[in-house]
Protein backbone atom coordinates (compact mmCIF):
# COMPACT_ATOMS: atom_id res chain seq x y z
CA UNK A 1 0.00 0.00 0.00
CA UNK A 2 1.40 3.40 -0.99
CA UNK A 3 1.62 6.31 1.45
CA UNK A 4 -1.16 8.08 -0.42
CA UNK A 5 -3.39 5.01 -0.08
CA UNK A 6 -2.59 4.79 3.64
CA UNK A 7 -3.50 8.45 4.10
CA UNK A 8 -6.83 7.82 2.39
CA UNK A 9 -7.65 4.96 4.78
CA UNK A 10 -6.77 6.86 7.97
CA UNK A 11 -9.79 8.52 9.54
CA UNK A 12 -9.02 12.04 10.70
CA UNK A 13 -9.77 12.68 14.37
CA UNK A 14 -12.14 15.51 15.17
CA UNK A 15 -13.43 16.66 18.57
CA UNK A 16 -16.70 18.27 19.64
CA UNK A 17 -15.92 20.12 22.87
CA UNK A 18 -18.97 21.22 24.92
CA UNK A 19 -18.24 23.90 27.52
CA UNK A 20 -21.08 24.48 29.99
CA UNK A 21 -20.46 27.87 31.59
CA UNK A 22 -20.91 27.84 35.37
CA UNK A 23 -21.45 24.09 35.36
CA UNK A 24 -20.35 23.00 38.82
CA UNK A 25 -22.12 23.70 42.10
CA UNK A 26 -22.21 22.75 45.77
CA UNK A 27 -24.48 20.45 47.76
CA UNK A 28 -27.89 22.07 48.30
CA UNK A 29 -30.03 21.15 51.35
CA UNK A 30 -33.31 21.49 49.43
CA UNK A 31 -32.02 18.94 46.90
CA UNK A 32 -31.13 16.38 49.55
CA UNK A 33 -27.57 17.73 49.76
CA UNK A 34 -26.92 17.07 46.10
CA UNK A 35 -25.75 19.42 43.38
CA UNK A 36 -27.98 20.47 40.46
CA UNK A 37 -25.81 18.34 38.17
CA UNK A 38 -26.41 15.29 40.37
CA UNK A 39 -30.14 15.94 40.42
CA UNK A 40 -30.57 16.51 36.69
CA UNK A 41 -31.58 13.62 34.43
CA UNK A 42 -28.72 13.47 31.92
CA UNK A 43 -28.71 10.17 30.03
CA UNK A 44 -26.41 11.39 27.28
CA UNK A 45 -23.72 12.83 29.54
CA UNK A 46 -23.96 9.72 31.71
CA UNK A 47 -23.45 7.68 28.54
CA UNK A 48 -20.34 9.74 27.78
CA UNK A 49 -19.01 8.93 31.25
CA UNK A 50 -19.65 5.20 30.72
CA UNK A 51 -17.97 5.38 27.32
CA UNK A 52 -14.87 7.34 28.24
CA UNK A 53 -12.65 8.70 30.96
CA UNK A 54 -13.46 11.28 33.63
CA UNK A 55 -11.81 13.53 36.19
CA UNK A 56 -12.12 16.74 38.13
CA UNK A 57 -10.58 19.88 36.67
CA UNK A 58 -9.51 23.15 38.26
CA UNK A 59 -9.90 25.46 35.24
CA UNK A 60 -7.01 27.75 36.24
CA UNK A 61 -5.68 26.56 39.61
CA UNK A 62 -7.07 25.01 42.81
CA UNK A 63 -8.89 27.42 45.09
CA UNK A 64 -9.30 30.18 42.50
CA UNK A 65 -12.77 31.57 41.75
CA UNK A 66 -11.90 32.50 38.17
CA UNK A 67 -13.76 34.42 35.51
CA UNK A 68 -14.92 32.83 32.29
CA UNK A 69 -12.29 34.67 30.24
CA UNK A 70 -9.29 33.59 32.29
CA UNK A 71 -10.69 30.05 32.53
CA UNK A 72 -11.17 29.80 28.77
CA UNK A 73 -7.64 31.07 28.13
CA UNK A 74 -6.29 28.41 30.46
CA UNK A 75 -8.37 25.59 28.95
CA UNK A 76 -7.33 26.53 25.43
CA UNK A 77 -3.66 26.42 26.38
CA UNK A 78 -2.81 30.08 27.09
CA UNK A 79 -1.57 30.96 30.56
CA UNK A 80 -3.79 33.85 31.77
CA UNK A 81 -1.01 35.06 34.06
CA UNK A 82 1.01 35.78 30.94
CA UNK A 83 -1.54 36.62 28.27
CA UNK A 84 -4.55 38.16 30.01
CA UNK A 85 -4.94 41.89 29.21
CA UNK A 86 -8.48 42.57 30.46
CA UNK A 87 -11.82 41.34 29.22
CA UNK A 88 -12.87 44.53 27.45
CA UNK A 89 -11.15 43.58 24.20
CA UNK A 90 -12.84 40.17 24.20
CA UNK A 91 -16.31 41.67 24.68
CA UNK A 92 -15.79 44.34 22.04
CA UNK A 93 -14.32 42.01 19.42
CA UNK A 94 -17.16 39.58 20.01
CA UNK A 95 -19.68 42.38 19.61
CA UNK A 96 -18.22 43.10 16.17
CA UNK A 97 -15.91 46.04 16.88
CA UNK A 98 -12.58 45.86 15.07
CA UNK A 99 -9.55 46.73 17.20
CA UNK A 100 -6.11 47.98 16.19
CA UNK A 101 -2.90 48.04 18.25
CA UNK A 102 -3.11 50.86 20.77
CA UNK A 103 -6.91 50.78 21.12
CA UNK A 104 -8.51 50.10 24.50
CA UNK A 105 -11.87 48.43 25.09
CA UNK A 106 -14.33 47.76 27.89
CA UNK A 107 -16.82 45.11 28.87
CA UNK A 108 -19.81 47.30 29.64
CA UNK A 109 -23.27 47.13 31.23
CA UNK A 110 -26.32 49.30 30.72
CA UNK A 111 -27.26 50.13 34.30
CA UNK A 112 -29.44 52.39 36.44
CA UNK A 113 -28.02 55.21 38.54
CA UNK A 114 -29.72 57.59 40.94
CA UNK A 115 -28.74 61.00 39.57
CA UNK A 116 -29.07 62.78 42.90
CA UNK A 117 -26.82 60.48 44.92
CA UNK A 118 -24.62 58.92 42.22
CA UNK A 119 -25.54 55.45 43.55
CA UNK A 120 -25.82 52.63 41.01
CA UNK A 121 -29.12 51.08 42.08
CA UNK A 122 -28.99 48.25 39.53
CA UNK A 123 -25.96 47.05 37.58
CA UNK A 124 -28.30 45.46 35.03
CA UNK A 125 -30.93 47.83 33.69
CA UNK A 126 -32.75 44.86 32.17
CA UNK A 127 -31.47 41.38 31.30
CA UNK A 128 -33.92 41.32 28.35
CA UNK A 129 -32.61 44.34 26.45
CA UNK A 130 -32.44 43.00 22.89
CA UNK A 131 -34.69 45.71 21.39
CA UNK A 132 -33.57 48.73 23.39
CA UNK A 133 -29.86 47.88 23.60
CA UNK A 134 -29.05 48.40 19.90
CA UNK A 135 -31.00 51.69 19.86
CA UNK A 136 -29.04 53.10 22.79
CA UNK A 137 -25.75 51.82 21.37
CA UNK A 138 -26.47 53.64 18.12
CA UNK A 139 -26.99 56.85 20.11
CA UNK A 140 -23.69 56.35 21.93
CA UNK A 141 -21.62 55.24 18.96
CA UNK A 142 -19.30 58.04 17.87
CA UNK A 143 -19.88 60.15 20.99
CA UNK A 144 -17.64 63.21 21.01
CA UNK A 145 -15.47 64.07 24.01
CA UNK A 146 -15.35 67.88 24.40
CA UNK A 147 -12.06 67.86 26.31
CA UNK A 148 -10.44 65.21 24.09
CA UNK A 149 -11.70 65.72 20.52
CA UNK A 150 -8.87 63.63 19.02
CA UNK A 151 -10.40 60.37 20.33
CA UNK A 152 -12.90 58.15 18.52
CA UNK A 153 -15.44 56.09 20.47
CA UNK A 154 -17.15 53.00 19.01
CA UNK A 155 -20.08 51.34 20.80
CA UNK A 156 -21.91 48.18 19.74
CA UNK A 157 -24.58 46.03 21.37
CA UNK A 158 -23.51 42.60 22.64
CA UNK A 159 -26.14 40.52 24.49
CA UNK A 160 -28.69 41.07 27.25
CA UNK A 161 -27.67 44.28 29.09
CA UNK A 162 -24.12 44.31 27.70
CA UNK A 163 -22.29 46.30 25.06
CA UNK A 164 -18.75 46.66 23.79
CA UNK A 165 -16.93 50.00 23.92
CA UNK A 166 -13.69 50.78 22.05
CA UNK A 167 -11.65 53.98 22.35
CA UNK A 168 -9.18 54.85 19.58
CA UNK A 169 -6.51 57.52 19.79
CA UNK A 170 -2.97 58.36 20.91
CA UNK A 171 -1.24 57.55 24.22
CA UNK A 172 -3.81 55.12 25.60
CA UNK A 173 -3.08 52.59 28.34
CA UNK A 174 -5.08 49.56 29.41
CA UNK A 175 -3.76 49.86 32.96
CA UNK A 176 -6.68 51.78 34.49
CA UNK A 177 -9.61 50.97 36.75
CA UNK A 178 -13.27 51.08 35.70
CA UNK A 179 -16.49 52.81 36.72
CA UNK A 180 -18.37 49.65 37.71
CA UNK A 181 -18.93 49.36 41.51
CA UNK A 182 -19.40 45.57 40.98
CA UNK A 183 -22.40 45.42 43.35
CA UNK A 184 -25.75 47.18 43.45
CA UNK A 185 -26.36 50.21 45.67
CA UNK A 186 -22.80 51.43 45.55
CA UNK A 187 -21.44 54.70 44.09
CA UNK A 188 -20.35 54.95 40.47
CA UNK A 189 -16.58 54.71 40.52
CA UNK A 190 -14.08 57.27 39.27
CA UNK A 191 -11.48 55.84 36.90
CA UNK A 192 -7.93 55.97 38.26
CA UNK A 193 -4.56 54.94 36.80
CA UNK A 194 -3.15 51.64 38.06
CA UNK A 195 0.46 52.64 37.48
CA UNK A 196 2.49 55.86 37.52
CA UNK A 197 2.81 56.23 33.76
CA UNK A 198 1.67 59.41 32.05
CA UNK A 199 -0.29 57.26 29.58
CA UNK A 200 -2.34 55.67 32.36
CA UNK A 201 -3.04 59.02 34.01
CA UNK A 202 -4.07 60.52 30.68
CA UNK A 203 -6.27 57.53 29.79
CA UNK A 204 -8.08 57.73 33.13
CA UNK A 205 -8.99 61.35 32.37
CA UNK A 206 -10.23 60.39 28.88
CA UNK A 207 -12.42 57.58 30.20
CA UNK A 208 -13.90 59.69 33.01
CA UNK A 209 -14.92 62.22 30.35
CA UNK A 210 -16.38 59.38 28.26
CA UNK A 211 -18.41 58.10 31.21
CA UNK A 212 -19.93 61.54 31.80
CA UNK A 213 -20.80 62.09 28.15
CA UNK A 214 -22.44 58.68 27.80
CA UNK A 215 -24.46 59.31 30.93
CA UNK A 216 -25.59 62.69 29.55
CA UNK A 217 -26.78 61.14 26.27
CA UNK A 218 -28.63 58.29 27.97
CA UNK A 219 -30.38 60.54 30.48
CA UNK A 220 -31.82 62.63 27.65
CA UNK A 221 -32.74 59.72 25.38
CA UNK A 222 -36.51 59.40 24.72
CA UNK A 223 -36.32 55.64 25.11
CA UNK A 224 -35.56 56.08 28.81
CA UNK A 225 -38.52 58.44 29.20
CA UNK A 226 -40.67 55.74 27.62
CA UNK A 227 -39.30 53.04 29.92
CA UNK A 228 -39.90 55.25 32.96
CA UNK A 229 -43.54 55.85 31.94
CA UNK A 230 -43.97 52.06 31.65
CA UNK A 231 -42.61 51.52 35.15
CA UNK A 232 -39.40 49.95 33.88
CA UNK A 233 -35.91 50.70 35.14
CA UNK A 234 -34.08 53.21 33.01
CA UNK A 235 -30.66 52.65 31.43
CA UNK A 236 -29.02 55.98 32.22
CA UNK A 237 -25.41 54.93 32.71
CA UNK A 238 -22.90 52.60 31.08
CA UNK A 239 -20.62 50.82 33.54
CA UNK A 240 -17.13 50.47 32.08
CA UNK A 241 -14.97 47.64 33.38
CA UNK A 242 -12.22 45.24 32.37
CA UNK A 243 -10.24 47.75 30.33
CA UNK A 244 -8.04 45.80 27.97
CA UNK A 245 -6.06 45.71 24.76
CA UNK A 246 -6.15 43.04 22.09
CA UNK A 247 -3.72 40.27 22.97
CA UNK A 248 -1.10 39.20 20.43
CA UNK A 249 -0.46 35.45 20.62
CA UNK A 250 0.19 32.43 18.43
CA UNK A 251 -3.05 31.14 16.97
CA UNK A 252 -4.74 28.04 18.36
CA UNK A 253 -3.94 26.19 15.13
CA UNK A 254 -0.26 27.15 15.32
CA UNK A 255 -0.09 26.13 18.96
CA UNK A 256 -1.97 22.84 18.85
CA UNK A 257 -2.04 21.72 15.20
CA UNK A 258 -5.86 21.62 15.16
CA UNK A 259 -8.10 23.75 12.95
CA UNK A 260 -10.59 25.29 15.43
CA UNK A 261 -14.08 26.75 15.27
CA UNK A 262 -16.46 27.99 17.95
CA UNK A 263 -20.16 28.55 18.56
CA UNK A 264 -20.33 31.33 21.15
CA UNK A 265 -23.19 33.86 21.07
CA UNK A 266 -21.80 35.20 24.36
CA UNK A 267 -19.67 38.03 23.01
CA UNK A 268 -16.82 37.86 25.51
CA UNK A 269 -16.21 34.21 24.61
CA UNK A 270 -16.50 34.90 20.88
CA UNK A 271 -14.02 37.76 21.22
CA UNK A 272 -11.61 35.55 23.13
CA UNK A 273 -11.86 32.97 20.38
CA UNK A 274 -11.22 35.59 17.71
CA UNK A 275 -8.13 36.72 19.63
CA UNK A 276 -6.79 33.18 19.32
CA UNK A 277 -7.55 32.86 15.62
CA UNK A 278 -10.63 30.68 16.13
CA UNK A 279 -13.43 30.99 13.55
CA UNK A 280 -16.79 31.99 15.08
CA UNK A 281 -19.65 30.10 13.43
CA UNK A 282 -23.06 31.50 12.63
CA UNK A 283 -25.79 29.64 14.52
CA UNK A 284 -29.22 31.20 13.89
CA UNK A 285 -31.29 31.44 17.05
CA UNK A 286 -28.34 30.92 19.40
CA UNK A 287 -28.49 33.94 21.69
CA UNK A 288 -26.23 33.31 24.69
CA UNK A 289 -29.08 33.64 27.19
CA UNK A 290 -32.12 31.72 28.46
CA UNK A 291 -33.81 31.93 25.05
CA UNK A 292 -30.98 30.33 23.11
CA UNK A 293 -31.76 27.69 20.48
CA UNK A 294 -29.58 24.76 21.50
CA UNK A 295 -30.34 22.66 18.42
CA UNK A 296 -28.86 25.40 16.23
CA UNK A 297 -25.59 25.18 18.16
CA UNK A 298 -25.42 21.41 17.70
CA UNK A 299 -26.12 21.73 13.97
CA UNK A 300 -23.45 24.41 13.51
CA UNK A 301 -20.72 22.38 15.21
CA UNK A 302 -21.75 19.18 13.42
CA UNK A 303 -21.68 20.97 10.07
CA UNK A 304 -18.24 22.43 10.74
CA UNK A 305 -16.84 19.06 11.80
CA UNK A 306 -18.43 17.34 8.77
CA UNK A 307 -16.94 19.55 6.05
CA UNK A 308 -15.98 19.06 3.27
CA UNK A 309 -18.73 16.43 3.03
CA UNK A 310 -21.12 19.23 3.94
CA UNK A 311 -20.80 22.97 3.58
CA UNK A 312 -19.61 24.49 6.86
CA UNK A 313 -21.54 27.37 8.45
CA UNK A 314 -20.57 30.96 7.69
CA UNK A 315 -18.21 32.73 10.07
CA UNK A 316 -18.27 36.13 11.78
CA UNK A 317 -15.59 38.79 11.13
CA UNK A 318 -15.29 41.83 13.48
CA UNK A 319 -15.76 45.14 11.70
CA UNK A 320 -17.63 43.58 8.77
CA UNK A 321 -21.39 43.50 8.39
CA UNK A 322 -21.61 40.33 6.30
CA UNK A 323 -20.52 36.84 7.29
CA UNK A 324 -17.83 35.03 5.34
CA UNK A 325 -17.73 31.38 4.20
CA UNK A 326 -16.22 28.94 6.71
CA UNK A 327 -13.25 26.75 5.84
CA UNK A 328 -14.31 24.50 3.00
CA UNK A 329 -12.10 21.65 4.25
CA UNK A 330 -13.72 21.79 7.69
CA UNK A 331 -12.49 21.94 11.27
CA UNK A 332 -10.82 19.54 13.71
CA UNK A 333 -11.86 21.15 17.01
CA UNK A 334 -15.42 22.38 17.50
CA UNK A 335 -15.92 24.44 20.68
CA UNK A 336 -19.57 24.75 21.72
CA UNK A 337 -20.17 27.28 24.51
CA UNK A 338 -23.40 27.36 26.58
CA UNK A 339 -23.96 30.37 28.83
CA UNK A 340 -27.44 30.00 30.35
CA UNK A 341 -26.46 27.56 33.12
CA UNK A 342 -24.12 30.23 34.48
CA UNK A 343 -26.99 32.75 34.34
CA UNK A 344 -29.16 30.40 36.39
CA UNK A 345 -26.43 30.22 39.02
CA UNK A 346 -26.12 34.01 39.15
CA UNK A 347 -29.91 34.30 39.41
CA UNK A 348 -29.98 31.72 42.25
CA UNK A 349 -32.51 29.71 40.23
CA UNK A 350 -32.07 26.15 41.51
CA UNK A 351 -34.77 24.48 39.48
CA UNK A 352 -33.93 26.38 36.32
CA UNK A 353 -30.30 25.29 36.54
CA UNK A 354 -31.41 21.67 36.80
CA UNK A 355 -33.85 21.87 33.89
CA UNK A 356 -31.49 23.88 31.71
CA UNK A 357 -28.78 21.30 32.27
CA UNK A 358 -31.22 18.59 31.16
CA UNK A 359 -31.84 20.59 27.99
CA UNK A 360 -28.09 20.70 27.35
CA UNK A 361 -28.05 16.93 27.69
CA UNK A 362 -30.75 16.63 25.02
CA UNK A 363 -28.67 18.84 22.72
CA UNK A 364 -25.68 16.53 23.20
CA UNK A 365 -27.88 13.65 22.05
CA UNK A 366 -28.68 15.61 18.89
CA UNK A 367 -25.03 16.42 18.30
CA UNK A 368 -24.09 12.76 18.69
CA UNK A 369 -26.67 11.75 16.08
CA UNK A 370 -25.49 14.36 13.57
CA UNK A 371 -21.85 13.31 13.97
CA UNK A 372 -22.71 9.62 13.75
CA UNK A 373 -24.54 10.18 10.47
CA UNK A 374 -21.34 11.67 9.08
CA UNK A 375 -18.96 9.14 10.64
CA UNK A 376 -20.98 6.14 9.47
CA UNK A 377 -21.87 7.57 6.07
CA UNK A 378 -18.53 8.77 4.73
CA UNK A 379 -15.84 6.90 6.70
CA UNK A 380 -13.53 9.95 6.68
CA UNK A 381 -13.61 11.10 10.29
CA UNK A 382 -13.40 9.61 13.76
CA UNK A 383 -15.25 11.79 16.24
CA UNK A 384 -14.93 12.30 19.97
CA UNK A 385 -17.12 14.15 22.47
CA UNK A 386 -15.94 16.11 25.49
CA UNK A 387 -17.98 17.97 28.12
CA UNK A 388 -16.84 20.11 31.04
CA UNK A 389 -17.23 23.57 32.59
CA UNK A 390 -15.16 26.70 33.04
CA UNK A 391 -15.92 27.28 36.75
CA UNK A 392 -18.59 26.72 39.37
CA UNK A 393 -21.48 29.17 39.84
CA UNK A 394 -23.32 27.82 42.90
CA UNK A 395 -26.97 28.86 43.12
CA UNK A 396 -26.53 29.23 46.87
CA UNK A 397 -23.95 32.00 46.31
CA UNK A 398 -25.11 33.59 43.06
CA UNK A 399 -21.53 34.11 41.93
CA UNK A 400 -18.44 32.29 40.70
CA UNK A 401 -16.72 30.03 43.21
CA UNK A 402 -13.63 27.84 43.35
CA UNK A 403 -14.98 24.26 43.21
CA UNK A 404 -13.47 22.00 40.51
CA UNK A 405 -15.62 20.99 37.54
CA UNK A 406 -16.36 17.50 36.18
CA UNK A 407 -14.65 16.54 32.94
CA UNK A 408 -15.53 13.63 30.62
CA UNK A 409 -14.26 12.68 27.16
CA UNK A 410 -15.11 9.69 24.96
CA UNK A 411 -14.96 8.36 21.42
CA UNK A 412 -18.24 8.60 19.54
CA UNK A 413 -18.01 4.91 18.64
CA UNK A 414 -17.90 4.00 22.34
CA UNK A 415 -20.76 6.40 23.06
CA UNK A 416 -22.83 4.54 20.46
CA UNK A 417 -22.12 1.20 22.15
CA UNK A 418 -22.94 2.56 25.61
CA UNK A 419 -26.15 4.10 24.27
CA UNK A 420 -27.37 0.79 22.86
CA UNK A 421 -26.26 0.85 19.24
CA UNK A 422 -26.48 3.01 16.14
CA UNK A 423 -30.23 2.62 15.79
CA UNK A 424 -30.78 4.17 19.23
CA UNK A 425 -28.52 7.15 18.55
CA UNK A 426 -29.94 7.69 15.06
CA UNK A 427 -33.48 7.73 16.46
CA UNK A 428 -32.74 10.89 18.48
CA UNK A 429 -35.29 13.61 17.74
CA UNK A 430 -33.70 16.55 15.94
CA UNK A 431 -36.62 18.93 16.44
CA UNK A 432 -35.43 22.40 17.51
CA UNK A 433 -36.00 23.35 21.14
CA UNK A 434 -35.09 26.10 23.57
CA UNK A 435 -33.91 26.12 27.13
CA UNK A 436 -36.83 26.01 29.58
CA UNK A 437 -37.99 29.45 30.67
CA UNK A 438 -39.14 28.12 34.05
CA UNK A 439 -39.21 24.82 35.83
CA UNK A 440 -42.26 22.71 36.52
CA UNK A 441 -41.30 20.62 39.55
CA UNK A 442 -40.99 21.32 43.24
CA UNK A 443 -37.54 21.03 44.80
CA UNK A 444 -38.69 18.03 46.83
CA UNK A 445 -39.63 16.25 43.60
CA UNK A 446 -36.19 17.00 42.19
CA UNK A 447 -34.58 15.51 45.28
CA UNK A 448 -36.67 12.35 44.85
CA UNK A 449 -35.66 12.25 41.19
CA UNK A 450 -32.00 12.37 42.19
CA UNK A 451 -32.45 9.61 44.73
CA UNK A 452 -34.12 7.38 42.15
CA UNK A 453 -31.38 8.15 39.63
CA UNK A 454 -28.69 7.13 42.10
CA UNK A 455 -30.37 3.78 42.72
CA UNK A 456 -29.76 2.78 39.10
CA UNK A 457 -25.99 3.21 39.31
CA UNK A 458 -25.45 -0.43 40.13
CA UNK A 459 -27.22 -1.51 36.92
CA UNK A 460 -24.94 0.44 34.64
CA UNK A 461 -21.48 -0.67 33.69
CA UNK A 462 -18.68 1.15 31.88
CA UNK A 463 -18.07 0.40 28.22
CA UNK A 464 -14.58 1.87 27.82
CA UNK A 465 -12.12 3.93 29.81
CA UNK A 466 -12.59 3.97 33.57
CA UNK A 467 -15.31 2.84 36.00
CA UNK A 468 -17.29 6.11 36.12
CA UNK A 469 -20.90 5.77 34.95
CA UNK A 470 -22.36 9.19 35.84
CA UNK A 471 -21.49 12.74 34.90
CA UNK A 472 -21.40 14.88 38.04
CA UNK A 473 -18.93 16.38 40.49
CA UNK A 474 -18.78 13.39 42.85
CA UNK A 475 -18.65 10.65 40.21
CA UNK A 476 -15.95 12.44 38.21
CA UNK A 477 -13.71 12.47 41.29
CA UNK A 478 -13.39 8.68 40.92
CA UNK A 479 -12.23 8.93 37.29
CA UNK A 480 -8.83 7.84 36.06
CA UNK A 481 -7.85 11.39 35.11
CA UNK A 482 -7.84 12.36 38.78
CA UNK A 483 -7.80 16.06 39.60
CA UNK A 484 -5.91 18.25 37.18
CA UNK A 485 -5.53 21.88 36.12
CA UNK A 486 -7.17 23.28 33.02
CA UNK A 487 -3.82 24.19 31.49
CA UNK A 488 -3.05 20.47 31.25
CA UNK A 489 -5.99 19.80 28.93
CA UNK A 490 -4.40 21.09 25.73
CA UNK A 491 -0.75 21.36 26.84
CA UNK A 492 1.97 18.74 27.00
CA UNK A 493 2.21 17.45 30.55
CA UNK A 494 4.05 14.46 31.97
CA UNK A 495 1.47 13.50 34.60
CA UNK A 496 -1.82 14.22 32.86
CA UNK A 497 -1.77 13.75 29.07
CA UNK A 498 -3.38 16.45 26.92
CA UNK A 499 -6.68 15.97 25.14
CA UNK A 500 -5.24 14.51 21.94
CA UNK A 501 -3.19 11.97 23.91
CA UNK A 502 -6.21 10.99 26.01
CA UNK A 503 -8.09 10.19 22.80
CA UNK A 504 -5.19 8.07 21.56
CA UNK A 505 -4.99 6.14 24.82
CA UNK A 506 -8.66 5.19 24.98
Amino acid sequence: MTNAEKENTVRRKRVAFILVDGLADVSIPSLGFRTPVQVATTPNMDTMARAGVSGLMDPVEPGLACGSDTAHLSLLGYNPLIYYRGRGAFESLGAGLAMSPGDIAFKSNFATIDDASGIVTSRRADRHFEEEGPILCEALNGVKLPLFPEYQVCVRYATEHRCGVVVKGPRLSGNISGTDPLKDNRPLQIVVPLDDSEEAKHTAAVVNELSQEMRRILTAHPLNAQRKSQGKSIANVVLLRGCGIRIEVSTFEEKHGLVPCMVAPTKIIAGLGLSLGIDILDAPGATGDYRTLLTSKAAAIAGALSAPSKSPPSIFIPGEEDSKPGRREGYDFGFLHIKAIDDAGHDKAVELKVRAFEAVDAMIGQLARLLLEEEAGHDKFEYSLCVTGDHSTPVEYGDHSFEPVPFTICHLKDFVVAKGGESVVLSTDLSPFNLPIAGSSALAALAEQASARASFDSYDSPVAGDSVVRFDEISAARGCLGRFQGSEMMGHQEIHPPLNEILSLQ
